[in-house]
């Protein structure tokens, strides 16, 4: 009951991404349903209700808008966090991920490890960041984080 079942990113006004932007969110989708945990913490002014929850996520005014009903349609909870934290860590995230697709085309194996760990790297240090900015909002694990931060790098790819 505390996980996301349904998640629905609001890219309605954006470019459409390059087919390598969009491979990156349709295996972000698959892995956060398939195993996720997303919890709502209580609060003393009002109850919250039991999840599996259905996720919108969206920018609205320069702002990351996270939109949590429950799988009925109830409201949840909806949270709205500021972007400057994530913008040097999305753009780096953005560079590596061109050198190591760049990478795949034509060099050795050996040095598209490399180039893969430093991208492994960038992309904790985004999810340790959404963790941070979720702090008493949602409660979310590690595998979570890096599946909604690679989400977000798509939202921030078209904007």
């Amino acid at each position: 009951m505390t996980r996301i079942s349904h998640i629905a990113l609001d890219d309605a006004n954006l470019p459409p991404p390059t087919p390598e932007i969009e491979q990156e969110r349709k295996v972000a989708v698959f892995d956060l349903l398939e195993d996720n945990t997303f919890v709502l913490p209580k609060r003393e002014e009002r109850l919250v209700p039991d999840g599996p929850y259905h996720v919108g996520l969206s920018i609205r005014d320069k702002r990351l808008v996270f939109d949590v009903n429950t799988e009925h349609a109830e409201k949840a909870a909806e949270f709205h966090l500021s972007l400057g934290p994530f913008r040097q860590v999305v753009k780096d995230y953005f560079q590596i991920c061109e050198s190591y697709f760049d990478a795949v085309k034509t060099m050795p194996p050996s040095q598209i490890e490399t180039i893969d760990m430093a991208r492994r790297g960038i992309h904790n240090e985004g999810s340790r960041v959404l963790q941070e900015r979720l702090e008493g909002k949602a409660e979310i694990d590690t595998d979570t984080a890096r599946r909604l931060f690679t989400l977000i790098c798509v939202l921030h790819f078209g904007g």
